[in-house]
């Protein structure tokens, strides 16, 4: 099983980082490791218990995981963990937690947890499969911070006419 926890400095406060990831309308934009991922029933964004699919973006593309929201408290924390199996994965669960550090900016904290297969080649499958979602997760939020860099006041304005009322 392999573990890893990421520190992510974000040009943008807590609430526009947790929008801007996890608002589908957004996540589009930038994000690099998932060419499409959707709300199980078509809510804008996850929510406790909501499930969601997702396939791989780029080379990825042929990767697909199914997920259940387990805790969704904008902006602060969201955790999910994957429904069933999908190749390379045997088991994946992850947490992001959101917390501003000065006007303005704030840190992005993920953790991850993913067991690789199958069993049988756990052992071959697991070290690579590591390596790989770390790199990938890496590029992943670079994207995100560079996409923040220059269009965090179009997630602004976009929550100032979408009241929290109508976010779940």
């Amino acid at each position: 099983m392999a573990h890893q926890r990421f520190e992510f400095d974000m040009p943008a406060p807590a609430d526009v980082v947790f929008d801007a990831f996890h608002y589908h309308v957004w996540r589009a934009r930038w994000d690099s490791l998932v060419g499409n991922a959707r709300v199980v029933g078509g809510a804008p964004c996850p929510f406790v218990g909501a499930e969601t699919e997702n396939v791989g973006g780029g080379w990825l593309r042929g990767l697909s995981m199914r997920t259940r929201f387990v805790s969704f408290d904008r902006p602060h924390v969201a955790a999910a963990s994957m429904i069933g199996r999908s190749f390379p994965f045997n088991r994946w669960a992850a947490s992001m937690r959101h917390r501003d550090t000065q006007p303005g900016h704030s840190v992005l904290i993920y953790v991850y947890t993913i067991e690789a297969g199958p069993k049988a080649l756990r052992w071959l499958l697991e070290p690579v499969v590591a390596r790989v979602f770390a790199r990938q997760t890496q590029r992943r939020f670079a994207r995100m911070r560079a996409f923040l860099v220059t269009h965090a006041h179009e997630v602004v304005a976009w929550q100032r006419t979408h009241p929290e009322q109508e976010r779940p």
